[in-house]
């Protein structure tokens, strides 16, 4: 065996992080299907996306964030029946109920499903078909977020939180903004989000991640954010780094994804451990795991080497997303216990240095 063929060792916390109990809470619908799942919606809606598995993964190299968007795109546009939403949906929820993630907090776009045909009373009853299945077969709990593309504007917005508020799903739970940032001033949107807030929606929306702290702040103050999607770039602005340590206001930090889209250049200059030794809370993500070649499990073995976390430290960070979550307080406590009960019963051989006497 050559050393090109040596695999690579395992991540020393592998075992003990495939077993935790833990929750997402940055992770896309779309984003989220999986080579299987894509190659069997390509057969049925021959196109530009290959239904060859080798094919499919130079599809998925990116060369920077707008072509990430354009992949993205033609992946949604296999999304052309309810049945096939239904599907993605499903298969979603059992590839992070593999992982042990017992509550996940999907981010939708259900705009552009609909501009391409499916009504959106069709679209609700296909992904809350999916959901209840998984729960049921998988015992994963999934709540949805309402994600605005932003890259459509405001008739986009005025659409999505129509959606929202007149044919909401039973889960749903949050209303978001993603797509590109560049170009996309956030508060043309101040008005959409303020009429999902009233209705009881939290505010999640993407920011500062392509883009400076200023679109962190513009979140925060035009959007009401109460937690950010990425948020990297705030490691810039000391005041801002401040602010949400301050106010408790999460981060849902995605390792992979930032190095993938090229928003961070290598992992080793990841301001993830800046943001959390000044303060803010982090929670570690996926975003969008099979396009990037991830899995929530290894995010969490690269938060551990960018963090330096032991099992202790890493059974706190899936505390913290629990933490984080949009669930009733009862609830939280369920998961944090969950969670407790597992590093109190780990069997699985502590490589942890203990601390000298």
């Amino acid at each position: 065996m050559t050393s090109a063929d040596t695999p690579a060792p395992q991540h020393p916390h592998a075992d003990f992080i495939a077993g935790l109990p833990k929750v997402e809470l940055h992770v896309h619908h779309v984003g989220s299907a999986s080579p299987r799942t894509v190659a069997e919606l390509a057969a049925r809606h021959p196109g530009t996306v290959p239904s060859d598995l080798d094919a499919l993964r130079d599809f998925y190299t990116f060369r920077d964030f707008a072509h990430f968007i354009e992949v993205y795109l033609a992946v949604v546009d296999l999304l052309r029946e309810p049945e096939d939403l239904r599907l993605l949906t499903y298969e979603v929820a059992a590839d992070l109920a593999v992982q042990q993630v017992r509550y996940a907090e999907l981010t939708l776009t259900p705009w552009t499903s609909v501009a391409t045909g499916i009504p959106i009373e069709a679209y609700v009853e296909a992904v809350e078909d999916g959901r209840v299945a998984a729960e049921r077969d998988h015992g994963i709990r999934l709540q949805w977020i309402y994600d605005i593309p932003g890259e459509s504007g405001l008739p986009a917005a005025e659409d999505t939180v129509r959606f929202a508020l007149e044919h909401p799903p039973a889960a749903l739970v949050g209303f978001g903004l993603g797509g590109p940032e560049v170009g996309v001033d956030r508060r043309q949107f101040a008005d959409v989000f303020a009429r999902a807030r009233a209705a009881g929606l939290h505010s999640v929306p993407h920011a500062g991640e392509t883009t400076g702290p200023e679109t962190v702040w513009s979140a925060l103050r035009d959007l009401g954010a109460e937690r950010i999607g990425h948020g990297t770039s705030a490691v810039r602005d000391p005041a801002l780094v401040a602010h949400l340590a301050h106010h408790g206001i999460p981060l849902e930090v995605c390792p992979t994804s930032n190095v993938a889209t090229r928003a961070v250049e290598r992992l080793a200059d990841h301001p993830v451990r800046a943001l959390r030794d000044a303060g803010v809370v982090v929670t570690i993500n996926s975003d969008d795991p099979p396009m990037f070649g991830t899995t929530l499990n290894h995010e969490y073995e690269v938060a551990a080497d960018l963090l330096d976390l032991d099992r202790a430290g890493l059974a706190e960070l899936a505390r913290t997303a629990a933490r984080s979550a949009f669930l009733p307080a009862t609830d939280v406590a369920a998961l944090v216990a969950e969670i407790d009960a597992y590093v109190g019963a780990d069997t699985t051989g502590s490589t942890d240095t203990p601390a000298a006497p």
